[in-house]
């Protein structure tokens, strides 16, 4: 009971506004939890559309669990089957965009300090740009060894041991270079080099858009050439990660494409994490990749027809 009245206490506090969804604590339905992780879910509709949508939050200052990530080589398992390979633990979801041709990660992946994924930061034009690049720089969510989670926009390079991070969005760039120079790439005038810094990580995941910045809602979908057009807007299922100011961890899928749920547009996902108290946030792989498992149990449903969605990459949440 008197951890009934906690949680509905908490749920209180964050969403007092009526504009805000309501969340119902389910911690019953994925136990044994520790006493510093919860689930919670929401059916509330959103903008007039059915939504059903799900997320855990962790402290990350218990030192009874570890943040970390684990990928393939070569080929993709569903989340059940990362679960399974990594001695089943607490908490398994999908991270980044990949190939579907290749079955790689197109974004960064840090695991006990060490570069395992790349971004995919050059990009052939096509048309009558044959001769041409896109180069952008993606968000991506890490947790230092000092259990401190920070966003940031980040440059990877195989021949490097580190990837490099800008605090702020860096405008992608078009030019005839097939390979990005850290040191000659320019910042919102085009005159002055960003300013990056070795991102020591020991664990970090890559997706994008970054969806909050500094406690506001900032997204930079044009900065990373992330999704085109007016496709912000468009209601998708989603996976996304933050945390708060006091470092609790907040891991959020939503369902999509049903007549039960219709999904979110990347504002109203933004929205949430505001409201969850989030300073930062990132947009993760969505769509039929999303799928959320808390002691080996799925959260949501995945949106084709409700089987998963085969990955190069996922987050996990261990006991150690």
């Amino acid at each position: 009971m008197k951890e009934i009245i906690t949680c509905f206490m908490f749920s209180l506090c964050i969403f007092s506004s009526k504009a805000q969804s309501k969340w119902v604590n389910i911690d019953s339905l994925f136990r044994p939890l520790p006493a510093s992780v919860h689930v919670y879910k929401s059916s509330d509709s959103i903008d007039g559309k059915p939504n059903v949508m799900y997320y855990a939050i962790a402290d990350m200052k218990d030192k009874s669990l570890n943040f970390t990530t684990d990928t393939t080589f070569k080929r993709r398992l569903t989340p059940t089957q990362f679960y399974h390979k990594n001695n089943e633990p607490l908490l398994v979801v999908n991270c980044s965009f990949f190939s579907f041709a290749t079955d790689q990660n197109l974004n960064v992946v840090i695991k006990n300090g060490k570069l395992i994924g790349y971004n995919e930061e050059t990009i052939p034009a096509k048309g009558h740009d044959t001769l041409t690049y896109f180069h952008s720089f993606f968000g991506a969510f890490g947790i230092s060894k000092k259990r401190n989670a920070d966003v940031a926009w980040v440059y990877t390079d195989s021949s490097k041991k580190f990837a490099y991070a800008s605090q702020t969005a860096i405008p992608f760039f078009r030019d005839s270079v097939d390979r990005v120079n850290l040191y000659s790439i320019k910042s919102n005038t085009r005159d002055e080099p960003v300013d990056f810094n070795k991102w020591k990580m020991k664990t970090a995941i890559g997706g994008g858009p970054v969806l909050v910045q500094n406690a506001e809602i900032k997204i930079t979908n044009n900065e990373e050439r992330k999704f085109g057009g007016k496709a912000v807007n468009n209601l998708e299922p989603r996976t996304a990660i933050g945390y708060t100011k006091d470092q609790n961890i907040i891991i959020l899928v939503c369902e999509g494409r049903s007549l039960n749920a219709a999904g979110l547009s990347l504002v109203q996902l933004a929205k949430i994490f505001k409201d969850l108290n989030c300073v930062e946030a990132l947009n993760l792989d969505g769509g039929g990749s999303s799928c959320m498992l808390i002691n080996g149990k799925e959260t949501n449903t995945p949106s084709t027809k409700g089987v998963q969605r085969a990955v190069p990459s996922v987050f996990l949440i261990e006991h150690k």
